[in-house]
């Protein structure tokens, strides 16, 4: 989709250049540098400043009603900036226009070309015609999959969801449930190993269906085995996010517990326990389910960390489910949780539910569990003080007194569970170091290094 009132276009002598901005989780940064690889490998060049940005694109989210309003404001900011030059072009992305279609198109006359999530791949042809180029590529072998910088970095194994939960509007932005090719997913791992990366983690609307739908069928666990022989040579780490209840197969706790590079680490949002909610969220059920797996996963697999999501506020909820919730995040004591308060979404069946809770009540339970949350994970970072624990150095930091080195734990997921603030030491991006740790504070651990362990 394209909005035809875009003025004309006026490059630079040079390459031309584009800025990408990412609104949203990690499948949309995967997702970016996707494009940013497809644009680099067709000649252009990337830019930070929007003034000197020939094209803009802003790659959005729209899961819920503020991410939607963040990404159209960081549209809207960035071509009064960019333009303040006279020539940018904007290019929004991903899953507002996915979501929205010609609606959007019609409220922001200020973007030049809309491209919808599944189309993302075409992003070289829509820039080359918005400034009159040439220049476009074809993906194939000789095009990088991805242009990641730093010690992590995101794999998509999936796209889309076939769960139709009421209160997401995912499946109807991003469609059916469809696993990407093992061969795919090994191709870019081994890239992204080769440039320097040294931890994988896997992602998707429901990683623990991934092979289902593909023919012959594969499962997660047969992908995690083979993501970990590619992996093996640099010293590596595995970790995989955004697993649910059922696919939690005995053979998949095998892996987990048993091979080296996969991380013990399981991310698996259940949102609720309590069975009526789980049922009226389209979610299967209880909190004695939820028990015993969780149970059984911590007996199955020593020293296992667990990431969950609680949704509150859901139409309906009671104020004695709210506090099953909260007994039952408590019970199971997390690591780490994210908490969300109920945002009744356009287009979702929960947007109709009766019973709808009002607006500073779900922000009062909101609280109420994000405190539960912090004491359990803040007592779990805690724990570590005075332990040996192994860290991916991801860069360097200004602490305001200096420089110095930070990382993550292989218990602390990228960009999601705290940071590691090493005091003495030396290392390298990329570098796995053996490091002590000195102190806590809230979800930051701060360590000295006794030994590098592992590198390239």
């Amino acid at each position: 989709m394209t909005n035809t009132n875009a003025t004309q276009s006026s490059c630079d002598e040079g390459a031309p250049t584009c800025m990408l901005v990412t609104v949203g989780c990690a499948k949309n940064e995967v997702d970016t540098d996707r494009m940013r690889a497809l644009l680099i490998g067709a000649g252009y060049d990337e830019v930070e400043d929007p003034q000197q940005a020939d094209a803009i694109i802003v790659n959005t989210c729209s899961f819920l009603g503020i991410a939607t309003q963040e990404s159209v404001e960081t549209v809207l900011s960035l071509a009064e900036v960019g333009r303040a030059n006279g020539h940018a072009k904007i290019i929004m992305c991903g899953c507002v226009p996915s979501r929205y279609g010609d609606e959007i198109v019609e409220e922001m006359p200020e973007v030049d070309a809309f491209v919808n999530a599944d189309d993302e791949d075409k992003i070289v042809t829509v820039v080359s015609s918005l400034l009159h180029q040439d220049a476009d590529v074809v993906p194939g072998e000789n095009v990088a999959w991805r242009t990641v910088e730093g010690a992590s970095a995101y794999v998509k194994i999936s796209d889309g969801c076939d769960r139709w939960c009421t209160f997401c509007a995912i499946p109807s932005i991003r469609g059916a449930y469809s696993s990407r090719a093992a061969d795919d997913i090994l191709r870019e791992v081994c890239h992204l190993m080769e440039g320097g990366v040294r931890e994988i983690v896997l992602v998707g609307q429901d990683t623990g269906v991934w092979g289902e739908d593909l023919e012959p069928a594969h499962d997660l666990a047969w992908l995690l085995e083979e993501v970990a022989r590619v992996v093996r040579p640099y010293h590596g780490w595995v970790r995989v996010l955004y697993l649910q209840p059922e696919g939690m197969t005995e053979r998949l706790v095998r892996v987990l517990r048993d091979v080296d590079e996969v991380l013990p680490y399981i991310d698996i949002p259940v949102q609720h326990c309590s069975a009526h909610i789980l049922s009226s969220m389209g979610r299967s059920g209880s909190r004695e389910e939820l028990l015993e797996l969780f149970a059984r996963l911590r007996k199955s697999i020593p020293g296992l960390v667990l990431r969950t999501t609680g949704l509150v506020g859901f139409p309906g909820e009671t104020i004695d489910e709210f506090e099953e919730l909260c007994e039952f995040i408590e019970e199971v004591g997390f690591d780490y949780t994210s908490v969300f308060g109920y945002s009744a979404e356009e287009g979702t069946v929960a947007a109709t539910l009766p019973a709808q809770i009002d607006d500073a009540e779900i922000v009062e339970r909101t609280q109420r569990l994000q405190d539960v949350a912090e004491r359990l994970g803040f007592a779990a970072t805690a724990r570590y003080i005075g332990k040996n624990i192994d860290v991916l150095i991801d860069g360097v930091e200004d602490n305001g007194t200096g420089v110095e080195l930070i990382g993550h734990a292989w218990f602390q997921a990228p960009d999601s569970d705290g940071a590691v603030h090493i005091e003495e030491g030396d290392a390298a991006v990329g570098d796995i170091v053996r490091c002590t740790v000195t102190d806590a504070f809230c979800y930051e651990l701060v360590g000295v290094i006794d030994t590098p362990i592992k590198g390239e």
